[in-house]
């Protein structure tokens, strides 16, 4: 069945939330009745202070939270009636970079990028070709044997990187990339992400960055108190 839906998808892969809400056990609000679309090879930028719903939006893509209400639509499939078994499959299409890099401390660069694509069952001999290729491309081909004590906070963004774009997803989710990182790695890792998106690949990016938002360009999403409260189609920071 699931197969089936992936066959189904639109030409060009969307995103849809419609109408989403989402309350917490605790009757915690986080998203209220938030509608958006999100065509294929945008660059979008999500912001809003602390508890807006970045987050929440985040979570209910990725399917790790379901909607209390409403559709949160990947193409054409509805991702709050995708089975817990069938979620790996769904998830394989979306890479996600977080701010604390999740990186395994016992492998190397190489190894921890190299693991992605063990999960997605590819062959031996794709793996060594393609995991160098990725590590040049974020500028760590000369780092692919260091472990993670070994390199730099911003080094570790470009793993991470490296890590959610070797399996080729149709989307990237940067949640806060460079919340822990100086400028000049800001600059760096954002420059990284522009030149993925160039390559076709859809790239969603929370921040709370005024500088990386306006030096963008792109749409921006602002959120407050779980609503969207301005869709921007050139970057703007304005909360």
């Amino acid at each position: 069945m699931f197969a089936t839906l992936f066959a189904l998808r639109y030409n060009a892969r969307m995103i849809y939330f419609d109408n989403v809400s989402k309350t917490y056990i605790d009757g915690t609000m986080a998203l209220d009745k938030v509608s958006f679309s999100i065509g294929q090879g945008e660059f979008v930028s999500i912001v809003g202070h602390s508890g807006a719903g970045k987050t929440t939006l985040i979570k209910l893509l990725f399917g790790e939270e379901r909607a209390t209400s409403g559709a949160v639509l990947f193409d054409s499939i509805d991702i709050k009636r995708v089975k817990e078994r069938d979620l790996p499959t769904l998830r394989r299409r979306i890479g996600v970079i977080f701010q604390d890099f999740r990186l395994l401390s016992n492998k190397t660069a190489y190894e921890n990028v190299a693991f992605a694509m063990e999960i997605a069952g590819k062959a031996d001999e794709e793996i060594s070709s393609d995991v160098p290729h990725v590590l040049d491309l974020v500028g760590l081909g000369h780092k692919m044997w260091n472990f993670p004590r070994q390199l730099s906070g911003g080094e570790l963004q470009r793993v991470s990187i490296a890590r959610a774009i070797i399996n080729h997803p149709d989307i990237i989710i940067a949640d806060e990339p460079t919340g822990n990182l100086d400028p000049i790695n800001t600059y760096e890792i954002i420059q990284i992400l522009k030149k993925i998106n160039d390559l076709g690949t859809t790239v969603i990016l929370t921040t709370h960055n005024k500088g990386v938002v306006e030096s963008l360009g792109k749409r921006v999403i602002t959120m407050d108190h779980g609503q969207i409260i301005r869709d921007n189609p050139v970057g703007e920071y304005s909360l």
